[in-house]
C-alpha cells in the first residue's frame, strides 16, 4: 500500500477514533490529552502532517457532539423541550455531517 493511502485512511481513522473517544472523555482538552501523544507518534511514523491529524480529531471530537447535546441545553430550556425531543435531529445531523466531514478528510 502506498504511503499516500496510508495517510489518507490515517486521518479518517483519526477522525472516527476521536468520535469513539469523545463518548469516554467528553472533554475537548481532556480528549486531546489523552489522545494526542498516540495519534502524532504513529503521524509522524507514517509520515502524516501533525496539524492534519490534530484537526481531523478536532473535527472527530465536534462530530460526535450531536449525540451529547449538552450544547444546546440553555435553548431547550428557553423553547420548554427536553433533549428527547430534539435527539432525532441530532443524529441525522450526526450522519450527515460524519459523511461530509469524512469525503472531507479524504481529500484533505
Amino acid at each position: 500500500m502506498s504511503a499516500f493511502r496510508q495517510r489518507i485512511r490515517y486521518h479518517c481513522f483519526a477522525f472516527l477514533s476521536a468520535g469513539l473517544v469523545n463518548f469516554f472523555v467528553p472533554s475537548g482538552g481532556g480528549q486531546w490529552a489523552v489522545q494526542a501523544p498516540i495519534m502524532l507518534e504513529a503521524a509522524e511514523m507514517l509520515g502524516s502532517d501533525p496539524a492534519k491529524v490534530a484537526m481531523a480529531v478536532a473535527w472527530g471530537d465536534a462530530w460526535t457532539n450531536m449525540i451529547q447535546p449538552f450544547w444546546a441545553l440553555p435553548a431547550l430550556a428557553i423553547a420548554g423541550l427536553k433533549a428527547k425531543d430534539i435527539m432525532g435531529f441530532c443524529v441525522i445531523v450526526l450522519v450527515v455531517s460524519g459523511v461530509v466531514i469524512g469525503l472531507g478528510l479524504l481529500f484533505l
